[in-house]
């Protein structure tokens, strides 16, 4: 056996512990619940996460959990019956099943099973487990000492170290299993500086699918401070925002988060096959500017967003939205791609096993362009430039957006003026790519902190963007 089956059986006593099920009942149970139906799948997690949280020279919270249960779904045309559990065993899979005897007897023969893969975009190795408790805890205090000799003015550090280890296997009526390590870290880092009686913040995050040995190189949490410091200097001279309809500059990377809200979501695949997207119905129809193309792609090493298969068992894939602005498809999980009689696109995700997948993202951005960042910031008379988002609210169904921004300046011919506190983007996603005038040779993903939330379920996502210029687009400012 080689070294990477062995590491996956063995992460599988994980899942099939105390003698409650084994992998053979598991495929049995799973084949007898499913028998009736066109699709569906047991899915079983075991899930370990930890956190920390060090505020002010201190350590304040220190949580670790783990997690078990299994997830059982059956499909049979438009109806899904799911049920869940925190115990993995054969009793409580089939007082499950019990569930599924509501649902329509299937009109159709089982769906196929998802294509086959190998491919590990990431270590199967437990983060959680590598670094022990105290040099953790030692990290957040260096954090905290090198922030406050840094700058005079710093007057409160927090940082928030966290992992979650989980795995997971996919089960199907028709013998097929596929199984999945996933690891994940992140590293954040929080700082608010005074000067004449003003405070203002700075913020930085950075995490991904890989261990925590990067996170703990010195160059990199130095760089966490340096970034955070530096928002908070930006924030401390800033002046109240400007407001009305004007032009505006949106950074590259984490600012493809309005992209990922104001329009990722209408391009799910759920929403265009109940045709509640403004999408729907618009596959070969332009949609964007010329020369605006996005992706979404889960299968790029390491990153927040990407897993080696979804949480349907499907491989994850680049998977190509909008081309040059001409709308090519949407991201499918199996149920809406079947009744949209397409593929699916490895995009069918879920929070953990007690929820049932569903059309998600993964790592979804937009592709650089061919202009110079300099020369697009040149063409700017008046407007601002948005280089950090914080919240905002979207409609997903409208795309209508209001996003916050927490880090801008103003620009005022061609250049950089005084940053600005309290400016919100106001509009909709789908009349904002149609006002793209300018797309950067820069594109950038962001540093591995997203997280996206639909339906009540809420998973790690990637987000990315070249600098991009728009103009006409609506800015909510404070200024008298």
């Amino acid at each position: 056996m080689t070294d990477a089956a062995s590491q996956i059986t063995d992460v599988r006593s994980f899942l099939y512990r105390d003698g409650a099920l084994d992998p053979d009942t598991a495929r049995r149970v799973t084949a007898e619940a499913l028998k009736d139906c066109e699709d569906g799948e047991l899915y079983l997690q075991y899930a370990a996460s930890e956190s920390f949280g060090f505020d002010d020279g201190r350590l304040k919270t220190a949580d670790y959990s783990t997690d078990a249960g299994f997830g059982l779904r059956g499909v049979s045309g438009e109806m899904t019956g799911f049920a869940h559990a925190n115990d993995i065993s054969e009793a409580a899979i089939r007082r499950a099943a019990q569930t599924l005897q509501l649902l329509d007897p299937a009109k159709q023969a089982m769906a196929g099973p998802p294509k086959r893969t190998n491919r590990h975009l990431y270590t199967d190795a437990n983060p959680l487990d590598l670094v022990p408790f105290a040099r953790k805890v030692d990290l957040m205090g260096k954090i905290d000492a090198a922030a406050r000799a840094r700058d005079p003015r710093v007057v409160q550090v927090s940082a928030a170290l966290a992992a979650s280890w989980s795995v997971v296997e996919i089960v199907r009526a028709d013998g097929f299993v596929a199984t999945d390590v996933r690891p994940l870290v992140r590293l954040n880092v929080s700082i608010i500086m005074e000067e004449n009686g003003r405070r203002e913040t700075g913020y930085f995050g950075l995490g991904g699918r890989y261990l925590y040995d990067s996170l703990f190189e010195d160059a990199t949490w130095q760089r966490a401070i340096d970034e955070a410091i530096k928002q908070a200097e930006v924030n401390l001279r800033s002046v109240d925002a400007p407001a009305g309809e004007m032009t505006v500059l949106l950074g590259p990377g984490w600012p493809g988060v309005l992209l990922h809200e104001a329009v990722g979501h209408g391009l799910e695949g759920d929403f265009n096959r109940k045709g509640t997207s403004a999408f729907s119905g618009k596959i070969g129809q332009r949609v964007a500017s010329p020369g605006v193309t996005v992706v979404d792609d889960g299968s790029i090493n390491a990153r927040r967003g990407s897993l080696s298969i979804d949480d349907e068992g499907t491989p994850t894939q680049e998977t190509v939205l909008i081309e040059d602005g001409i709308l090519r498809g949407y991201m499918q999980d199996r149920l809406n791609a079947r009744l949209m009689g397409v593929e699916p696109t490895g995009n069918g995700r879920r929070e953990s096993y007690a929820h049932a997948p569903m059309p998600r993202m993964t790592n979804t951005f937009a592709r650089s362009g061919t202009d110079d960042p300099e020369e697009l910031l040149s063409r700017v008379k008046s407007g601002i430039y948005a280089r950090s988002f914080g919240g905002g609210q979207v409609d997903i169904v409208s795309g209508k957006f209001v996003f916050s921004c927490t880090e801008a300046y103003k620009v005022e011919n061609g250049k950089l003026g005084d940053p600005i506190k309290g400016a919100t983007l106001i509009g909709d996603g789908p009349t904002a790519l149609t006002r793209i005038v300018g797309i950067g040779n820069d594109m950038a993903l962001d540093e591995g902190i997203g997280m996206c939330g639909k339906a009540g379920q809420a998973i790690p996502a990637g987000v990315g963007q070249p600098t991009l210029l728009l103009e006409g687009l609506t800015v909510g400012g404070t200024a008298a």
